[in-house]
């Protein structure tokens, strides 16, 4: 989805006289902020349960609703794009994220914490597609390969030292702060994707032939993905097909996805 939202046949287009590498430090910044969110409440999850007083069984949706949203926005972010513009909805993304992010930290309890990370996992749904895009516009074909080399060690580096920072973080200050950190990261990529970004001249045209928005085909993909998300997360934790709660997750994936293809095929 990211490639056929970037690119415009085989031709990179630059975005500006910036150094494309700085470009790709930038936006790879942003994605690595938003994967490393996916990992580092892992381990603060009691601290979070004792906290807000819920169980270490209600916690666990701190991580769970985060993915769910993210898997929901993560498929029609080429129609947002195509919608606001990439430098718009990027920047939205980053704005929304960093916010939400403080507005964790700042939760006096579970439900309102489930409420932001929602928020938050919404919001970074666009992050990882629009650095793959931007970067396959930035760079040309010879170094693009490089340009993705960057972006995956982003994305391998960041859920792997997530518990380990979330585990020090919580230990020595507060799991709040694990959430915080966000902050001060999120406002750098502001600032700097506001100022070395800039959309290429065939994202206008893209943006005209921009179709209506298909409610119910989103409606089924959320229904859908958002069923599968959490089965797959939670499934494990309770005994896969022996729970009747995954269960039914299950049935109500398989009938969303189902009709969500037949729908699009009509």
């Amino acid at each position: 989805m990211s490639a056929s939202t970037s690119i415009a046949g085989e031709q990179a287009v630059p975005q500006s006289n910036v150094n494309p590498w700085l470009i790709g430090v930038v936006v790879s910044m942003a994605a690595f902020m938003e994967v490393l969110d996916t990992s580092i409440a892992n381990v603060a999850l009691p601290h979070i349960a004792g906290n807000l007083g819920a169980s270490n069984d209600e916690s666990t949706w701190v991580l769970t609703s985060y993915l769910v949203s993210n898997a929901i926005v993560l498929p029609i972010s080429g129609f947002l794009v195509g919608w606001l513009g990439r430098k718009r909805f990027f920047l939205t993304c980053i704005v929304f994220f960093t916010a939400s992010s403080f507005l964790c930290g700042l939760a006096p309890s579970l439900g309102f914490l489930l409420l932001f990370r929602v928020l938050q996992g919404a919001f970074g749904g666009g992050l990882q597609p629009m650095t793959q895009a931007i970067l396959a516009d930035t760079f040309p074909p010879e170094k693009r390969g490089l340009a993705f080399a960057l972006y995956g060690v982003t994305i391998v580096c960041a859920p792997a030292i997530g518990p380990t920072l979330g585990g020090w973080i919580t230990d020595n200050y507060s799991w709040r702060w694990i959430f915080y950190i966000n902050v001060p990261v999120g406002i750098l990529a502001i600032l700097l994707v506001s100022q070395l970004i800039q959309d290429p001249a065939y994202m206008s045209s893209t943006k005209k032939r921009t179709a209506r928005f298909d409610y119910i085909g989103f409606g089924l993909l959320a229904i859908g993905v958002g069923a599968l998300q959490v089965a797959l997360d939670k499934g494990q934790e309770d005994d896969w097909f022996g729970s009747r709660f995954i269960t039914t997750l299950i049935v109500i994936a398989a009938v969303g996805l189902i009709s969500m293809l037949t729908w699009d095929r009509c």
